[in-house]
């Protein structure tokens, strides 16, 4: 019996299991969760522009929003069940590689390892605050400054925050230049695509992600500030740093446009969530 083709028979059957309609589902069901909060973080920090809203535009005053509307209780579980198809999605992709021909590659199985972690993070806190709905875990900027305070009084915390701050600021540049360049069209089945979807999906992708590339980035500076400063306070969530953009000479239009970017990532998702390759 050749052990060697029996092996290579079942890794070939557990990629193809992951790659199957189970998987496909749960991509796409997370790549609409994860549109459902930019759109609702989004039309937080425009009531904070042009209003006076006491609610965080961050993932907990999404889903506070969220669970005042009708039939709250089952919207909040579903966003949690689809995030859990995401973290599921890049297991599926850190094992077995992603789609694209360098998919396999070290690189990309190490990406999708931290994006397995962190959805994993973010459907725990959506699920537990459906099941208690109380406030999971604080606002985003309470736990920035209370991670940044805890990683600050360990040995070298001083440079670990830096170097966190510094790799969260080079995230956001990534970000917002791949969207510039469109490199999500190697993911999409462009095929599929009539003209005018395929200005929605540009004009979403493009602009979308430069504004959330641009929010990762002025995030990891404060952090970076926190560190040097040795002040846990400098560190800011969401919700403050958005916040920052209306403080800059420009006032409010500033947070207005970044926030409608934000909207239209939430729109860019829902797109990849119809025409993403899996």
């Amino acid at each position: 019996m050749d052990t060697s083709a029996l092996a290579r028979t079942g890794r070939f059957r557990a990629e193809r299991a992951a790659r199957g309609s189970v998987t496909e589902g749960a991509a796409r069901a997370g790549l609409a969760a994860r549109g459902v909060i930019y759109l609702l973080v989004g039309a937080l920090a425009l009531q904070i522009a042009f209003g006076n809203t006491g609610e965080q535009a961050d993932r907990g005053g999404a889903l506070e929003e969220l669970a005042h509307q009708p039939f709250g209780a089952v919207l909040l579980w579903a966003l949690g069940i689809g995030l859990v198809g995401m973290a599921l999605w890049r297991l599926s992709e850190a094992l077995f590689g992603s789609v694209g021909k360098d998919g396999r590659s070290a690189r990309k199985r190490a990406l999708a390892t931290v994006r397995f972690a962190f959805y994993v993070f973010v459907a725990y806190s959506v699920l537990s605050f459906a099941a208690s709905r109380n406030q999971s875990g604080g606002s985003s900027d309470q736990q920035s400054r209370d991670a940044t305070a805890r990683a600050l009084e360990i040995p070298a915390g001083q440079w670990l925050v830096a170097a966190a701050g510094i790799g969260v600021v080079v995230a956001g540049g990534w970000i917002a230049v791949r969207a510039v360049l469109r490199k999500y069209h190697d993911k999409l089945k462009l095929g599929q695509l009539s003209r005018r979807a395929r200005q929605l999906v540009d004009v979403t992708g493009v602009v979308g992600g430069v504004a959330r590339g641009l929010v990762f980035a002025v995030a990891g500076v404060f952090a970076v500030r926190a560190a040097i400063d040795y002040e846990p306070d400098r560190a800011k969530g969401l919700d403050d740093t958005l916040r920052t953009f209306a403080n800059t000479p420009l006032g409010p239009w500033l947070l207005a446009c970044v926030a409608t970017g934000l909207v239209l990532f939430g729109v860019f998702s829902f797109a990849m969530a119809r025409w993403q390759r899996v």
